[in-house]
């Protein structure tokens, strides 16, 4: 048996300092067993690629899986990634060997078509973005909650944060990897299986609201809720706790690899600024946005910052699943005038991601592409000239994607630019400025997070019927999904990764 224990994007700053506290006795142990490796991680460019290329084994350029909400260039219109082809996650690649795989919570993937086994998802907490809850078999979902109690709502909303909002999220996910220790051991002790993958998905959402909570001191009344301060920390240690458990219930010849697809660092985006940064650099003047419509992309973020926090949870509680995320993908660049829009920010939270209107890729383009690679210039030189109010440059870089490396046969789903923002997170309400361009004013809070992905992807494989195979090239994390097909003898054809362990 192989067991793939997914520890969620996990910030290693806040790892290290609990492993030399002794407060991750599992990890701890573990690491004295086996071998730790630095991975490659596409998360250093798409923040949400990492997720698909780590179940799946391909990069990001044969996904196409980069965000929760993607851009559909033939419908010139904003969709939920569930709408577009994905490959199949490798739980269903050796299904079809007929190995059994019992699969918990698999972050921002959708359910499987076939597959021998289990699998579950929206256990251990509930998020109709990144767990929805369903299961195969159909009634496994119903049954589990009979006998071990429904998941708990795990759902984040963007904007102004709210203390009420944020304790109940806590709450719900310093008892998620509980649950997910539950349910592995009673399966584990009622079926066989091949493979075990859980990942334990409190640590990535508690990464991204929870990384710096001094961030928020001022409006999340912190003083009076300190238990918000620790909110990550403690996390992390049920997180240590469940995996002691769900390694105690496993056979004692297992394979153990523990996972962090991305890693977690301090918040630094300023994405919701980049609509009214590239308006103002596609209109090439600094007579600023008197009497101009809205810049394209702007509008979801104006209306985050007009209603409350509180108002838009209950609303968003209030619809089914698929009615609230297809509301959102609406909602994003929503009264664009495209006839004259050349270029306009795609969905995102971490970097900046930009794309040209293009004339025979978007169904409503007016770019003519032999004039694509001056605009790609003209934009990504003149967003580097904006500045937050200390005067420092509020971008690091601008990547072209085409230059990246990047390729397969869903390339044309990504961004054209990538935008790095500076290593410094900004005020939330504070706006940027450019001598060329003029003030470009906060539409609101942002995301209200303290924390995003960063690149510091790391696998611990321990070793129990198998051994170490020493990688030939940098270890990847579409090296897990080859690990897997090497372990259980099924066929690694079109993966790109190669395998750290071998049978003996």
């Amino acid at each position: 048996m192989l067991a793939i224990l997914q520890f969620d994007a996990a910030s290693l700053l806040h790892i290290r300092a609990l492993l030399a506290a002794g407060a991750l006795p599992t990890l701890a142990s573990l690491r004295n067993r086996g071998t730790w490796y630095t991975l490659e991680t596409p998360a250093q460019h798409f923040e949400g690629a990492a997720p698909y290329s780590v179940y799946t084994g391909t990069g990001v350029g044969e996904h196409g899986q980069y965000y929760p909400w993607m851009w559909s260039a033939a419908e010139q219109r904003v969709r939920f990634s569930d709408d577009f082809p994905a490959p199949e996650a490798v739980w269903e690649r050796i299904g079809r060997a007929d190995r059994r795989s019992l699969i918990i919570d698999p972050y921002e993937i959708r359910s499987p078509q076939q597959m021998q086994g289990v699998f579950i998802s929206g256990w251990q907490f509930k998020n109709r973005v990144v767990l929805r809850c369903n299961s195969v078999p159909h009634r496994m979902h119903r049954w589990l909650a009979r006998e071990l109690g429904r998941p708990p709502l795990g759902e984040e909303v963007y904007g102004r944060p709210e203390a009420s909002e944020l304790l109940r999220l806590r709450r719900s996910l310093v008892a998620a990897p509980r649950r997910a220790a539950d349910v592995a051991d009673a399966l584990l002790k009622r079926e066989g299986f091949d493979l075990v993958w859980l990942t334990l998905s409190a640590g990535h959402l508690g990464g991204h609201r929870f990384f710096d909570m001094s961030l928020l001191s001022e409006e999340t009344e912190l003083a009076h809720h300190r238990e918000l301060g620790t909110a990550l920390q403690d996390i992390y240690r049920a997180v240590d706790e469940a995996m002691a458990r769900i390694i105690e219930a496993l056979p004692a010849d297992t394979d153990i690899m523990v996972v962090s697809p991305s890693g977690m660092g301090p918040h630094t985006s300023r994405s919701h600024l980049l609509p009214g940064m590239l308006e103002a650099v596609l209109r090439g003047d600094n007579a600023g946005g008197h009497g101009r419509q809205p810049p394209a992309g702007s509008s979801i973020w104006r209306l985050r910052a007009a209603v409350p926090t509180g108002i838009r949870a209950w609303v968003a509680r209030m619809l089914p699943d698929r009615w609230a995320v297809e509301l959102a993908a609406r909602l994003e660049l929503r009264a664009v005038d495209w006839a004259h829009t050349r270029a306009f920010m795609l969905p995102n939270d971490d970097m900046g991601y930009v794309r040209l209107n293009l004339r025979g890729r978007e169904r409503d383009g007016i770019v003519e592409p032999e004039k694509a690679e001056a605009l790609l210039r003209e934009i990504a030189t003149g967003l580097q000239t904006f500045c937050d109010p200390d005067g420092k440059p509020a971008i690091r870089k601008v990547d072209r994607v085409r230059e990246l490396g990047v390729d397969g046969s869903r390339f044309d789903q990504l961004p054209d630019l990538i935008v790095h923002w500076r290593e410094q997170t900004p005020k939330p309400l504070a706006g940027v400025s450019s001598p060329q361009y003029g003030d470009v004013p906060s539409p609101g809070w942002g995301t209200g997070r303290t924390g995003r992905h960063t690149d510091e992807a790391w696998a611990l494989v321990v070793p129990g019927a198998s051994r170490l195979k020493a990688p030939t090239k940098p270890p990847h994390i579409v090296d897990i999904v080859a690990t897997v097909c090497t372990v259980l003898g099924v066929d690694a054809a079109g993966l790109a990764g190669q395998p750290l362990l071998d049978k003996l």
